[in-house]
């Protein structure tokens, strides 16, 4: 490690002591920037308005849109130091994480200075207007039309699966603009107001019993010509773009929160040993154990190879068509987890309500139910290994 980058750990190691608050330090909330959510701890408030002042709730942004310059190397020990004193994100959503660093990238000097300084202050949460009824893993095949009325669009027409959009401020959508041409062609990529009278939102309940999707209506929705991101009809691009980020993890601050200071053992082992039973310190059940081990060194190696990658893309961009990897690795994992950490817990990790449960075994259920999605938004397992064989490794069709 170089001289600088030693001095920056010691420099941001005393601020980072010195600022995050206790309230802003394990498990809690993390701030979205909808206007909609209220932040309920005065300590989370504090820590977001701190970082906002250094630039670091989307630090490597340049310093005139909110961030503050760091580069990749900066940023990984920003995070690692995050960590070790188990500090909260201070700003997390699809702003800081989907379209804030499209628009640093593809924007016009005038979306950046309009929308990123909002974006890095925590002012406005963002929802994502892709999938429809009929248009899902087949995006390309969306039929929300976009007339050009002037100064604006006027849109009509439906999205589904729309995370957030109950609580969001703004939307980044892609709508049709030239019906008559090729499908991939014709596309573009607006941005609108949540707040008009053209936008109805219905929550769509999940069996998990939560409501994080919608249904988002389109009648006579208004979006200005200002908004649109990138050239007329050429929103595929953008909306590609916008998914590797999606793929290759947010730009803000992502310190993952451990629940516990200083572990003594990895939290799923820990789980294995109190409801499977030990013997010598080692789960007792010899198929659960092999079971554990890999899931832990899977886990492991996405985590050293994420990292990698972005000690490698010294850029600070997405990664292009690669991020399709990190997509469908992650979420098999995610999913395997959650299905592993219900399996470990037997009957108990199968309660759905009652006094015979705790809190954390009914979140296991719930967590299990959920995790069920996760290869399929954002991108289908099957489309993931497409975009491998064909933009990665190069197989014919």
């Amino acid at each position: 490690m170089s001289d600088s980058l030693q001095a920056f750990r010691a420099e941001t190691r005393d601020w980072l002591e010195a600022n995050c608050p206790p309230g802003a330090r394990g498990e809690g909330q993390v701030p979205s920037g909808s206007t909609k959510v209220p932040i309920e701890d005065p300590d989370v408030k504090l820590w977001l308005e701190r970082m906002i002042e250094k630039g670091w709730t989307v630090p490597t942004w340049p310093a005139e849109y909110g961030g503050a310059g760091l580069t990749t190397a900066e940023l990984v020990v920003l995070v690692e130091e995050m960590k070790r004193i188990d500090a909260r994100p201070p700003l997390m959503g699809m702003g800081t994480g989907l379209i804030g660093p499209t628009l640093v990238e593809l924007g016009s000097e005038d979306q950046k200075r309009r929308h990123l300084p909002r974006i890095a202050r925590g002012e406005v949460g963002w929802c994502q207007g892709y999938s429809e009824p009929g248009a899902g893993s087949d995006l390309a095949s969306l039929r929300t039309r976009a007339v050009d009325a002037g100064d604006h669009f006027v849109i009509n027409g439906q999205k589904i699966w729309t995370s957030g959009a109950q609580f969001a401020d703004w939307m980044f959508c892609l709508v049709r603009t030239d019906p008559d041409v090729p499908k991939h062609e014709g596309i573009s990529f607006v941005l609108l107001p949540m707040d008009q009278p053209g936008v109805k939102v219905k929550p769509i309940k999940l069996i998990s019993g939560n409501s994080p999707f919608c249904e988002t209506f389109f009648d006579n929705a208004i979006a200005k010509k200002e908004d649109l991101v990138g050239e007329l009809n050429k929103g595929w691009t953008v909306a590609k773009r916008l998914l590797q980020y999606e793929r290759s993890g947010p730009s803000g601050v992502q310190a993952k929160k451990t629940g516990e200071k200083k572990p003594t053992r990895n939290p799923l082992a820990q789980l294995a040993l109190d409801y499977v039973g030990e013997e010598d310190g080692r789960i007792i059940e010899p198929g659960l154990r092999d079971e554990v081990l890999t899931q832990l060194i899977q886990e492991r190696a996405m985590m050293l190879t994420a990292r990698r990658a972005a000690e490698e893309n010294q850029s600070g961009k997405a990664a292009g068509a690669a991020t399709s990897i990190f997509k469908y690795v992650g979420s098999t994992l995610s999913k395997n987890g959650s299905e592993l950490r219900s399996r470990l817990r037997g009957t108990k990790g199968l309660g759905w309500e009652g006094a015979g449960f705790t809190d954390a075994e009914l979140e296991s259920t719930r967590s299990w139910l959920r995790d069920r999605a996760v290869t399929i938004y954002g991108g289908t397992n099957e489309v993931q290994l497409n975009i491998i064989a064909k933009r990665v490794l190069g197989l014919p069709d």
